[in-house]
């Protein structure tokens, strides 16, 4: 059997052996259910015994009752992609029944509520019942949260035919309910209850457990808005305006938690911060540019729809040079699209965003660990460059669990940018133009309101203007301001994240990637070695693109650009930059909405290697 043979059918049929730490659970329920808890409940138990872990939330847009999945992946060797392959699935649902049994590869295993009265016509396969409903009303429970704790149900079963801690359970709980006792002991005491069931009941027949690692000591977990949050707030954020829209709500509403903690005046108690929810996204980013042009660190969340809103305003924002940091945590598009999928389809959108000759500068964190660092350090550029600052996440990474090294305090003082003050003012005799290129870098100099010096006072102007700010249709003028905005966007280059690489000795091939695609890939690239083919890895963070870029693409014969949008977004962006090393990129745009896995990454990469080989 080929190398190539046995890695698929390691992904297509569990072995019968024993396989401990390396499996996937789905579990199928409904929406509304209150399955969130006890799914999270299970991934932090195996978070706290050590084993690494991901979680991947596949919930429905519109209404309560549709069918939901819960995907945990548990790896040994601390793989935290996807996998579209599922050893273990819990059903709950009768609704998705015969799907979800289809969907278990041959060799798994099956837990299902015996009271869905549906056939189970596979003998590949081990399947375990569990009295649901019967356990449930055992609970005592009040009558409008059983429907809630029955699904501690399969946690307890689980815990009992898998060794699940049940110790980790209890602190899995504790942290969720914030150390109520009352909902702990509730919830707890189903979980026991199903696992002494499982114990007097069913007879193990299946080969996948877990056992304690220290795999996870060095690591918390944390989703991608929280983390984004808690850096814009570390960064000095003081003004947010917000529409709701998912999957960016949690984002700000992280901010409406952690503010008040974090952000109270020592003497008087009263709050440094203010947080608007405004009526429309056209105001939340307007409220943002306001607030920008006063001198605050202002900001905004959004997704892919309320871009559309936010286009005038972020050109006003790229030609009147105001710093404001906006977060697009991308789902699918077009239209309304796909609320609850990922994607990676806003960037092309966000980097011409506004009319006429506009670059916007945009950040691509990778990590949850880099969302927390790009929520303080967008402030920087912003400020720096004069200029709006996106930082594209998605909701894979946005809303969903991650495994991650804890955050660093800011490791750099604020970067307020060129900021004129009274006394520099004073110094220059009034010698000084808004818009006036002193340094040769493009960026020019500003004066904040509240500035006293006779001086300090201009124009803020959408229209054509000199570089004093004064209003003009002279047609030099234009065409110098527009040269000048050109220049700083180049400037940028040396103030944004720079890429990160992974390389092997000698590659041939180099894989180019942005955002959360990395996990998937970085389990491709393993096996593709294991089949002999070695690769490079870079993945960029941050347009525009500085010269490492450039220079990984003509240190490899052939680039493969990894994203997950239908038109290849990236590859059109660098195509575009590097248009001498056009033949040396190759699309992998894929989108389904769902996060890329390595299968896709393996087998994508194999068929163009393979034609190339004819």
């Amino acid at each position: 059997m080929s190398a190539l043979e046995t890695l698929v059918q390691e992904e297509t049929q569990a072995d019968t052996r024993s396989r401990v730490n390396d499996f996937s659970i789905t579990v199928a329920t409904v929406n509304g259910s209150g399955s969130q808890t006890s799914n999270l409940t299970i991934l932090r138990a195996l978070f706290k015994m050590g084993i690494p872990v991901s979680g991947k939330n596949l919930f429905p847009s519109n209404i309560q009752g549709l069918p939901t999945w819960y995907t945990i992946r548990v790896s040994k060797d601390g793989y935290l992609a996807r996998r579209e392959e599922q050893e273990i699935v819990v059903a709950m649902n009768a609704q998705t029944f015969a799907q979800d049994l289809a969907g278990v590869v041959s060799g798994g295993v099956f837990f299902y509520a015996d009271d869905i009265k549906l056939a189970i016509n596979r003998d590949d396969i081990v399947a375990y019942p569990m009295p649901v409903k019967e356990l449930t009303r055992q609970s005592n429970a009040p009558a409008n949260l059983r429907d809630y704790v029955a699904n501690m149900v399969y946690v307890g079963v689980l815990a009992q035919m898998l060794n699940i801690d049940l110790d980790k359970i209890y602190q899995a709980l504790n942290f969720h309910f914030k150390g109520k006792t009352k909902p702990i002991d509730l919830n707890f005491g189903v979980v026991q209850n199903a696992a002494d069931w499982a114990a007097g009941n069913l007879v193990k027949q299946d080969p996948f457990m877990v056992e304690p690692m220290d795999a996870t000591k060095d690591y918390i977990m944390a989703d991608g808005n929280t983390a984004a949050a808690l850096g814009a707030i570390y960064g000095g954020v003081q003004f947010v305006s917000w529409y709701p829209i998912t999957p960016a709500s949690s984002l700000a509403e992280a901010l409406q938690t952690y503010l008040p903690m974090l952000r109270k005046d020592p003497d008087s108690g009263k709050n440094t911060f203010a947080v608007v929810q405004a009526e429309d996204e056209l105001a939340a980013i307007g409220m943002a540019i306001g607030a920008g042009w006063s001198g605050l660190r202002a900001m905004t969340s959004t997704s892919g729809p309320g871009l559309s809103l936010m286009t005038e305003y972020a050109g006003l924002g790229y030609f009147a040079e105001i710093p404001v940091v906006v977060w697009d945590v991308q789902r699918v598009g077009p239209s309304t699209g796909l609320p609850t999928r990922t994607a990676q389809g806003d960037l092309t959108f966000v980097y011409f965003m506004g009319h006429g000759d506009t670059q916007q500068v945009i950040l691509l964190p990778g990590t949850v660990n880099e969302c927390f660092e790009f929520g303080w350090r967008a402030f920087d550029i912003s400020e720096r460059l004069q200029t709006p600052v996106f930082v594209l996440s998605d909701l894979d990474m946005g809303m969903n669990q991650w495994m991650t090294q804890p955050f660093k305090y800011p490791d750099q003082p604020m970067d307020r940018g060129k900021v004129l003050h009274e006394e520099d003012l004073e110094q220059l005799k009034g010698d000084w133009g808004r818009y006036r290129d002193v340094d040769g870098d493009g960026i020019p100099y500003r004066t904040l309101p509240g500035n006293r010096h006779q001086d300090a006072a201009y124009f803020t102007r959408g229209t054509g203007h000199t570089e004093d700010a004064r209003y003009s249709e002279d047609s030099q003028v234009w065409h110098d301001l527009l040269i000048r905005l050109k220049k700083k966007y180049k400037t940028g280059q040396q103030h944004v994240p720079g890429p990160i690489y992974d390389r092997m000795d000698g590659a041939e091939i180099g894989l180019i990637s942005f955002g959360s695609t990395e996990p998937g890939i970085n389990e491709a690239r393993q096996q593709l070695a294991q089949l002999g083919l070695d690769t490079d890895f870079m993945r960029i963070r941050a347009v525009p693109f500085n010269y490492e870029i450039g220079n990984f693409i003509r240190a490899h014969q052939r680039c493969y650009v990894i994203e997950m949008n239908r038109d290849g977004q990236m590859h059109q962006l660098l195509t575009l930059e590097y248009p001498d090393q056009a033949t040396k990129l190759t699309s992998l745009a894929y989108i389904d909405g769902l996060p890329l896995t390595a299968r896709y990454v393996r087998e994508a990469i194999l068929a163009k290697e393979e034609r190339l080989d004819e």
